[in-house]
């Protein structure tokens, strides 16, 4: 027996379609007022400039004492939180951002703050072993390793070195507590007595680094904001030409409510905006007119098959009509979204909360807004229900 949404319903969603804009205005103009006088978008560091620094501790830290320790180096407004492996692993977003020098030595301050981070994190630890002239085997890179291989080893360094960043790196481990880990990833006994005499195991490893100078990351907001636009203009110009102009500024005008919407509800969450959410933003919109689409398309062919109803009913019937299918392939897509939120981890965390947000409201876009938009279109200006052909 066929499910019941399989089948075709008699929903009059033309009906609800004050309640459906009135809901859309009441939503976007709480994210507009949250976004310029409340908390606003919280920028990530590819819009918002600054360094972005992720670290593993060798033994659990608090997130109160990494604030005390910033505080001391000036840095006292950075932002500290806790990821991954609990205690261990945290984020570190440093809120200055240095202005008024060219590009070039901009990065490279930007650099020197991340080291200041870095450094003022590992505070006294190692010093000693420093000037004996050992190195941190938790924070020495591929390069340095092989160097440091090359005196007792200099056939295999490169591989060797290679091999044990690696394990340092992989995400079940992170960093080196003990020199007896290397044996797990294969390194030979000789090996491992060599590192012992030539370095030492540092309290913490850095994770990944970025930094992005203020005149970087304004480029980045106009080449996202520009991308953003062009891609709502051409789908304009695609859907105009495809079924009429007003089918085009409702596809534009339930996509653009789209994107606001979900920077809307996601201002409210405090989660970062980054280049992976401008994706997910762009995602959304080409989802979303997917649906859109396959609705228009449905209406031109009723309009030619039901000519003596009025538009208003036509639209009512291909709602209806492509109602099963919608439920369908948003559900899957929706499953998937969710699998990634709960599973995915804390990198792609944030860009599967967009995508959900954008999944549900692109599904009430497009069957609440898409056509009664198209119905105000043609009641304003009086214009024939004839598509293209």
């Amino acid at each position: 027996m066929p499910l019941v949404f399989l089948k075709t319903p008699n929903i009059k969603f033309m009906k609800y379609k004050y309640i459906a804009l009135a809901v859309t205005g009441a939503i976007v103009l709480a994210g507009v007022l949250n976004v310029t006088v409340g908390k606003g978008l919280k920028l990530g560091v590819d819009f918002g400039g600054g360094t972005l620094i992720r670290v593993m501790f060798k033994t659990p830290a608090a997130v109160s004492d990494i604030r005390q320790t910033m505080r001391d180096v000036g840095l006292g407004n950075s932002t500290i939180q806790a990821t991954g492996k609990a205690g261990h692993e945290f984020q570190i977003r440093t809120m200055q951002v240095i202005k008024g020098i060219d590009p070039q030595k901009e990065v490279e301050a930007h650099e020197q703050l991340a080291n200041r981070v870095i450094a003022a994190l590992k505070g006294d630890d190692g010093q000693a072993e420093i000037q004996r002239g050992l190195k941190d085997f938790n924070t020495i890179d591929t390069r340095e390793l092989t160097s440091l291989l090359s005196a007792a080893f200099p056939t295999e360094a490169a591989q060797l070195a290679e091999k044990i960043v690696g394990q340092r790196g992989a995400p079940a481990k992170g960093i080196f507590t003990d020199y007896a880990e290397l044996a797990e990833a294969g390194i030979q006994p000789e090996v491992i007595t060599f590192l012992k005499d030539k370095t030492f195991l540092g309290k913490l490893t850095v994770i990944s680094k970025e930094t992005v100078g203020p005149q970087a990351g304004a480029d980045l907001r106009r080449k996202a904001t520009l991308a953003t636009i062009w891609a709502l203009i051409g789908m304009l110009v695609y859907i105009a030409f495809r079924f009429k102009l007003a089918y085009g500024v409702a596809a534009i005008f339930t996509l653009t409510q789209d994107v606001l919407i979900t920077l809307s509800i996601y201002s409210f969450t405090n989660r970062e905006i980054n280049l992976p959410i401008i994706a997910a933003v762009l995602t959304i919109v080409g989802f979303s007119i997917n649906d859109t689409i396959v609705i228009f398309d449905r209406v031109r062919e009723n309009t030619k098959i039901l000519r003596k109803e009025s538009l208003e009913n036509i639209m009512n019937v291909s709602l209806n009509q492509c109602l099963g299918r919608t439920i369908i392939t948003t559900g899957t897509v929706f499953i998937t979204l969710l699998s990634l939120y709960i599973f995915g981890g804390e990198v792609i965390n944030d860009f599967a909360f967009c995508m959900l947000i954008g999944a549900i409201e692109g599904v009430y876009s497009t069957v609440a807004l898409s056509c009664p938009v198209v119905l105000f279109w043609q009641n304003i200006f009086k214009t024939k229900t004839a598509f293209r052909k």
